[in-house]
Order: C-alpha cells, then structure tokens, then sequence
C-alpha cells in the first residue's frame, strides 16, 4: 500500500488541530482555506495537462530523444503526460500492474514507460533500423583549392 495515501490525510489532520490550538475557530478556517487551495492548485494542474493532451494524437511525442532524456526514476504519468504533451499509447491490459505505455515521434522512434502504482519504473527507447541505400551515402568532400580553380 502507498504510504503517502494515509500520511497525507494526517497531515492535513494534524494542521488543522494544531490550528485549532493556536487560534481558534480563526485558525480552522485559514486552514481549512490553506487545505482547500493546495488540493485546487493539484486539480488545476491536472485540467490544464490532460486539456493539453487532449488536443494532440495518443501516443505522440515531439522527440523520442529528448523525452528519453527528461525521464527520470520515479515521477509520476501525469509528469510524462505533461512532457509529451500527449496521452501514451496503451500496451498493458486496462487496470493491470505494471502499466506500460509507447510514445512515437516522426521517425519513428519510440519510448516505451513501464508504470508500477502510477510512477515510472522503467524505458526503453528503440530507434528503427537505418536504411543501407544510396541516399545515406555522404557527397564528396569539396576542398577549398577545388573552388578556387572553379573560379
């Protein structure tokens, strides 16, 4: 079980009994007040990222690369949501453990996230194979004595 999911309850307990104590009824409604703001500021939040993704096709993201490089161990999916701008595309069943979600960029490239309880856990990006043709083959070097002599 998430510990934070009983600490937070006490925690706002224990603030408003102690602001109880010190002030009253005054100070059960700033706190109250205090309580009320900070769980508004998390829902707006919240609105503004999944307004945000709503708008762009599931799965997709600007840059495998760079959302390869923000992530880090730990931070939660409404933290990738809101680096990709997009909702992942779903690989894992629904309401199953561990939660696994793909992002794609243009190229082709993609992340796949690994979420255990809603934070990252692990991923991997995969590039696609390079393509041996004529058209990865660089142009010929032009020196600068070559463009004098053209001159």
């Amino acid at each position: 079980m998430n510990i934070s999911k009983i600490l937070v309850p006490i925690g706002v307990i224990a603030f408003v009994a102690g602001a109880w104590v010190q002030y009253q009824w005054q100070g059960v409604a700033i706190a109250t007040g205090a309580v009320v703001m900070w769980i508004l500021l998390h829902f707006t939040r919240m609105v503004t990222v999944l307004s945000r993704a709503a708008n762009r096709p599931v799965g997709h993201v600007g840059s495998a690369v760079m959302l390869n490089v923000k992530l880090q161990k730990g931070v939660n999916l409404m933290h990738v949501i809101a680096l990709t701008k997009s909702l992942g595309e779903r690989l894992s069943e629904p309401n199953a453990q561990p939660e696994i979600f793909k992002w794609t960029d243009a190229g082709d490239s993609y992340v796949v996230c690994t979420f255990k309880d809603g934070k990252l856990l692990a991923w991997e990006m995969t590039r696609p194979p390079e393509a041996a043709d004529a058209s990865t083959t660089e142009p010929a070097a032009v020196s600068a004595k070559d463009t004098q002599a053209a001159s």
